[in-house]
């Protein structure tokens, strides 16, 4: 990567990576759209979320097994076959996430979803214009997720009703997703000047960037509604 960089001019590297993002964000605020556009009509019709709620752990099952056949087999697959299945990702997402929010009032999903695109804005803009290497702080914090994927699903099997776990796991995810907002995005901005002009891998790596600032964002989204979602 390094090398292809000092091929570029400074100018040059900036052009390329101002385009680069500007793509991401494109790929992943239209998924969003397609997301909320899903949960939206979801939430709002009850026999739509009645006849969801019987395979909504089928559902999660297939958004798992969506999003980690992109992450692992996108460089096997075409670009138009990437698209699709971010397409369907976040299509399953949006009946998901429909059937979460009808339980919350409308106003508390508003607010906090505002509150979760300033977030991410703020971070993403800390990501790209810091000087700061912030790949070690991204090591340690992808080292957290996962040992906050292992105590939920070992708390799942523990008798009772967890309360403390519920809300140290619910700040934790926050803190966890912020910084990994700004850290993704220092990365993906290394990114562009990484494909070295080749069209096919430059379209790849927007998709992926995309799907990973999305998860971001959504991640983000629900550990917050947590704490600021009220329920109907």
């Amino acid at each position: 990567m390094a090398n292809n960089v000092i091929n570029y001019g400074e100018d040059q590297v900036q052009v390329r990576q101002n385009a680069f993002i500007t793509n991401v964000y494109g790929l992943m605020t239209g998924a969003l759209a397609i997301t909320g556009f899903i949960s939206w009509y979801v939430s709002s019709n009850v026999d739509v979320i009645a006849s969801l709620v019987p395979y909504f752990k089928i559902l999660l099952l297939v958004e798992l097994g969506v999003v980690l056949g992109m992450t692992f087999l996108i460089d096997k697959v075409s670009v138009n076959i990437a698209r699709l299945l971010f397409v369907v990702y976040a299509a399953l997402n949006g009946l998901t996430f429909g059937v979460i929010i009808s339980i919350f009032t409308g106003e508390s999903v508003a607010s906090t979803f505002l509150v979760t695109a300033g977030t991410f804005g703020a971070m993403s803009l800390y990501g790209y214009t810091t000087k700061r290497d912030l790949t070690s702080i991204g090591r340690i914090l992808y080292m957290a997720l996962f040992g906050l994927i292992i105590a939920t699903v070992v708390n799942l099997f523990l008798p009772g009703n967890n309360t403390i776990f519920y809300w140290i796991s619910t700040y934790a995810g926050v803190l966890i997703f912020v910084g990994l907002i700004a850290y993704d995005t220092q990365k993906l901005k290394a990114l562009a000047t990484a494909v070295d002009n080749n069209e096919e891998a430059e379209h790849k790596a927007s998709i992926y960037g995309a799907l990973t600032l999305y998860l971001d964002f959504i991640n983000l989204f629900l550990f917050l509604l947590r704490i600021f979602g009220r329920r109907r």
